[in-house]
């Protein structure tokens, strides 16, 4: 199963006693494939940094890239076309155009922004990080 993490949910992730904690381990066992592109590695980068510092952009940089190595689970993809599935925050159209070029199953989201993505015609379903996880604990996390 492949996903896309939207900025604030891998913030949260990255905290091991966080509950959304369990994304990054999913990801880490090889139980979900992470799609991202070049601009939202970036934005992760520019909140992270401005949140945290350029330390644990560094280290969470890192361990994204050392489990795709064991694991091959790291989807890289930059999509050529814009879908501009949202209006409201077009900041966010990254992670969908993401997730649709990558045949992703779920963007995994708290922002409402998404909504549109739900009726737009693309595989890609926005989720939350609590409905993914009650839905798929035991088998994806």
């Amino acid at each position: 199963m492949t996903v896309c993490l939207d900025t604030n949910v891998m913030l949260q992730a990255r905290a091991r006693s966080h509950r959304f904690g369990v994304l990054l381990d999913s990801y880490q066992f090889g139980k979900i494939s992470l799609a991202v592109s070049s601009r939202i590695m970036l934005e992760y980068e520019e909140i992270l940094t401005a949140k945290a510092g350029q330390r644990n952009w560094r280290n969470l940089h890192l361990f994204i890239r050392m489990v795709d190595r064991r694991r091959r689970n790291l989807i890289v993809i930059d999509p050529w076309f814009e879908f501009g599935v949202i209006a409201q925050d077009t900041d966010d159209n990254a992670f969908t155009d993401c997730a649709i070029a990558a045949h992703a199953d779920y963007v995994i989201t708290e922002d409402r922004h998404f909504a549109p993505l739900a009726n737009a015609g693309y595989k890609p379903q926005p989720i939350t990080p609590d409905e993914f996880i009650a839905r798929y604990r035991g088998v994806h996390v």
